[in-house]
C-alpha cells in the first residue's frame, strides 16, 4: 500500500463517509442524526487537510496531489493555503507578535471566551486572505507552476460549487455549503482553543493540550505543542512525543477533557468569575 502509515485509513474513511453521507441526504432527505454525524466528520476533513499539508499522507506523488485535490472540494478552501500562511507563519512564531492570526491581536485583547472563539475565525480570515492573496502574485512571479496548481484547485472548488447549486440550491446550501463553513469555522476557531491565554513570548507555554477523546475524533489535534515543536512528525505519533515534552510546559496548559474545556471556560466561565480562564502573558506581552 503506498500510504506512509496505516493509521490513515481513519483518514481515508473520513474523506469516503462525509460524501456518501451528504449524497444520501440529497437523496434521501434530511435526516438528524446523519446530519450531525457528517457534520463531526466534516470537521475531521479539516483536521486532515491540515495533518496532510505537513506530511503528505501517500508515498506517491500523483496519490498526493489527487487527495490535494478532494480535500480543496470537501474543505472549500485549497489545500496550498495551509504553505502560505499556517505553515510558514503560524509555525514560526508561534503565537507570538510576528504571528499574523495570534488570538491578542483583535479587539478585545487577550480573551478567552465564548464570543472570543465564535469571532475569532472571522477577525482571523480577514487577516489571512490578504496574505493568500499576495502569496498567490508570488508565486505567478516566481514560481509559476506551483501557482499554476493553486489556480487549479481554486477552480476546482468553483466548478464544483456551481455545479451543485444549478443542480439544487437549496440541498447545496444544506448539504454542502453549510457544512464546509462549520468545518471552515471549526478549523480557524480551533487556534482560539490551542493558544487563547497561552503566552505567546514563551518558549514552551505558547500552546494548549487536549490529552483526551478529540484526539481519537480529531487525529490527535489536540496535542498542540508536540505537533507545533515536531510539524513534520505524522500525527500518529503525536502522544509519545507529548509525553516527552509535557513537563516542559506549565500544568496549566494540559486539559484532560476538552468537552469539559468547553463547560468549564466558554459556558460557565460566562456567568461566573471562578472558572475564567486566566492569561499566562504578562500585561505587556
Amino acid at each position: 500500500m503506498s500510504l506512509r502509515h496505516a493509521r490513515d485509513l481513519q483518514s481515508l474513511a473520513y474523506l469516503v463517509a462525509v460524501p456518501t453521507l451528504a449524497l444520501w441526504q440529497w437523496w434521501n432527505g434530511f435526516h438528524a442524526l446523519a446530519y450531525a454525524a457528517m457534520l463531526l466528520l466534516w470537521i475531521g476533513v479539516g483536521v486532515i487537510h491540515h495533518h496532510h499539508a505537513h506530511r503528505p499522507m501517500w508515498r506517491a506523488r500523483a496519490l498526493n496531489r489527487a487527495t490535494d485535490l478532494w480535500l480543496a472540494v470537501l474543505q472549500g478552501h485549497p489545500t496550498y493555503a495551509f504553505a502560505a500562511t499556517h505553515n510558514a507563519n503560524h509555525h514560526r512564531h508561534r503565537h507570538g507578535p510576528g504571528d499574523w492570526a495570534r488570538t491578542y491581536r483583535f479587539a478585545g485583547g487577550d480573551t478567552n471566551h465564548a464570543l472570543g472563539y465564535l469571532l475569532h475565525p472571522f477577525q482571523a480570515a480577514c487577516v489571512l486572505y490578504p496574505h493568500f492573496l499576495a502569496h498567490l502574485v508570488r508565486l505567478r512571479r516566481h514560481r509559476p507552476g506551483v501557482w499554476r496548481w493553486a489556480l487549479l484547485q481554486y477552480t476546482l472548488v468553483a466548478a464544483t460549487w456551481l455545479v451543485l447549486l444549478a443542480a439544487d440550491w437549496h440541498a447545496a446550501l444544506l448539504y454542502v455549503l453549510l457544512p464546509q463553513l462549520v468545518a471552515l469555522h471549526a478549523l480557524l476557531g480551533a487556534n482560539y482553543f490551542q493558544h487563547a491565554h497561552a503566552d505567546g513570548r514563551s518558549r514552551w507555554n505558547y500552546a494548549r493540550n487536549f490529552t483526551g477523546a478529540v484526539n481519537w475524533l480529531y487525529f490527535n489535534i489536540g496535542l498542540h505543542t508536540a505537533h507545533h515543536e515536531h510539524p513534520r512528525v505524522h500525527w500518529s505519533r503525536m502522544p509519545a512525543l507529548h509525553r516527552a515534552l509535557r513537563s516542559r510546559v506549565n500544568p496549566a496548559l494540559e486539559e484532560r477533557s476538552f468537552a469539559l474545556y468547553l463547560l468549564r471556560v466558554m459556558l460557565l466561565g460566562a456567568l461566573l468569575p471562578r472558572w475564567r480562564s486566566r492569561s499566562l502573558m504578562s500585561p505587556t506581552g
